[in-house]
């Protein structure tokens, strides 16, 4: 499904492609991992998420959306063993951090996915751990920044799906790291200005990672597939009490 309509992508676009969990600087490694473990708790985010607006639905929506849902299901069908992922050059992000939900990353599909859009190929595919085993549970895909709600929708109907970026994170100085869950900083903090970071001597960043969307295609029903709070019962007081 490629965005034929879709502008050209920039320096800036590309340079953007280490806001997917790509980088090997070391602050950037440390505040990715600090998302990627905040993530889970999706929806007491308040300032710190944005999400898509549902829309109306419209004549194809349906079926466009099930072609994506049948395309996720093959790929999640072909890597229930997380072996085979490994194989095929999708990484654990940050594995050592226990985390509810493992995100094993193919950095190659994440480069394409600023450029089109493969429901073939996704950017994450989505793991439970049980003892030295993943489970595989859903997949995730991508899109670049600069994308409005148009071009989402033009992606994945978004009177089916809904999108969602991380913003406003404030990370607390070099020497409080073990803040970073809280009360102030993080993705679960009060702070979401700059001016309040500033303030307070952490480092500000308006928006972290793209646009995501998780989906779960081995589940039974639309709701169950496209369920947008999906752990947030069972990881919050998880990744408080870290």
């Amino acid at each position: 499904m490629p965005d034929k309509d879709m502008p050209g992508m920039s320096h800036h676009d590309i340079s953007n492609m280490k806001d997917m969990p790509m980088s090997s600087d070391k602050d950037d490694s440390e505040t990715s991992a600090h998302v990627m473990h905040s993530m889970e708790g999706h929806m007491d985010m308040g300032p710190h998420m944005k999400m898509t607006a549902p829309r109306p639905p419209k004549p194809g929506d349906d079926a466009r959306a099930q072609r994506v849902v049948e395309a996720a299901r093959n790929a999640s069908e072909r890597y229930k063993d997380y072996h085979a992922a490994l194989a095929d050059g999708f990484k654990i992000f940050h594995p050592e951090i226990p985390q509810k939900m493992y995100h094993f990353t193919n950095y190659k599909y994440a480069f394409e996915a600023a450029f089109t859009f493969n429901p073939d190929h996704p950017t994450s595919l989505l793991y439970e751990k049980h003892g030295d085993d993943y489970k595989l549970i859903g997949v995730m895909y991508t899109a670049p920044k600069r994308y409005n709600e148009a071009d989402l929708d033009k992606r994945i109907p978004l009177s089916i799906a809904q999108w969602h970026e991380h913003v406003n994170l404030c990370m607390p100085p070099a020497d409080r790291k073990q803040e970073a869950l809280g009360p102030k900083f993080g993705l679960h903090g009060s702070i979401a200005t700059q001016e309040e970071c500033d303030a307070n001597g952490g480092t500000f960043h308006p928006l972290v990672f793209n646009w995501m969307v998780h989906l779960y295609p081995l589940e039974k029903t639309e709701a169950e597939i496209w369920d947008v709070n999906r752990g947030h019962d069972q990881t919050h007081g998880h990744n408080q009490a870290d």
